[in-house]
């Protein structure tokens, strides 16, 4: 009962920063915008896009994380966990195409100079500095045990590295007049960005193409399962990952003679036993035989038993 209290207060807890850091965001975007247009910094412009963008994959993820909260039904039987995958597939996807957009309007920037107001493009710039660095504190605890919250993290990760780029630029503009520190800035800020979002991109589509996870070992879990007496082998296995948090499991237990099923009981408690505690599987599902499958691969390339 005190470990539901304590994830009801954390998921409130999440959901509460989540939306200060939407606002915040909103904040950031219309300040730059406003800076960037007023001191004609294709830097701050862009930075002001990013931040829109980074607002509005947060408010994404804000939803999601209400939305996969929702019981299981009929219709859903694994409920709404999945819907968090979703959402940081797209604000990863979305954020590299702003930054290879950007990538554009730089390159345009180099080939075509633009005189550059430095003092509210460093002004604002700072504003934006402070807002980002109130949203990554928020987000900071959160990040590490949620691919969702740490795609958002990520994102302000990279506004906070952006406005410090931004307030350099705009210094470097004042005392030294280089105009071109402007783009400059724009092309490596999306780069960082790109490399940094694709992470994220490679963890998503393997958790939706169902793939194994990387920390799990299936041979090994075949040799720990064949130690456990009245265990022949484990076959036609299938790990997958429903969330970044939650590992599915299924296999066939070849039992090294017939038995009843209540019989068994005490062997299926020993497998979930070193599944839950050796891997961190938490959804076990087990199917008990005795000379049945004919094909008894480790994974199965068919689907026959």
């Amino acid at each position: 009962m005190h470990l539901v209290v304590n994830k009801i207060k954390s998921e409130s807890k999440v959901n509460r920063n989540l939306l200060i850091t939407v606002l915040l965001n909103i904040f950031i975007s219309i300040a730059e915008l406003i800076g960037g247009i007023l001191s004609n910094s294709l830097a701050l412009i862009s930075d002001a896009i990013h931040n829109f963008s980074d607002g509005l994959a947060i408010a994404i993820t804000y939803a999601s994380q209400k939305i996969s909260n929702k019981q299981s039904n009929q219709s859903n039987t694994f409920g709404y966990k999945r819907i968090q995958i979703l959402s940081a597939l797209f604000n990863a996807v979305t954020l590299i195409a702003i930054c290879i957009f950007l990538l554009f309007e730089a390159y345009q920037r180099f080939l075509n100079p633009e005189p550059v107001q430095s003092v509210p493009m460093f002004i604002v710039a700072s504003i934006g500095l402070i807002a980002n660095i109130i949203g990554v504190f928020l987000l900071k605890d959160f990040s590490s045990g949620n691919l969702n919250i740490k795609a958002a993290y990520l994102h302000l990760i990279g506004d906070s590295l952006s406005s410090v780029a931004v307030i350099t630029g705009g210094l470097l503009i004042y005392f030294f007049d280089i105009q071109w520190i402007d783009p400059l800035i724009t092309v490596l800020i999306s780069l960082y960005i790109i490399k940094e979002t694709y992470h994220i991109l490679a963890e998503t589509y393997y958790i939706l193409m169902q793939a194994s996870p990387k920390s799990i070992d299936i041979n090994l879990i075949s040799e720990e399962i064949k130690l456990i007496p009245g265990v022949k082998n484990i076959h036609h296995i299938h790990v997958w990952s429903l969330t970044d948090q939650m590992i599915h499991f299924e296999g066939h237990i070849e039992l090294s003679e017939d038995m009843r099923i209540s019989e068994s009981q005490d062997i299926y408690c020993k497998v979930k036993e070193i599944l839950i505690h050796n891997h961190g599987i938490q959804h076990i599902t087990l199917q008990a035989e005795f000379n049945f499958c004919q094909e008894k691969h480790l994974v199965s390339p068919t689907h026959l038993c």
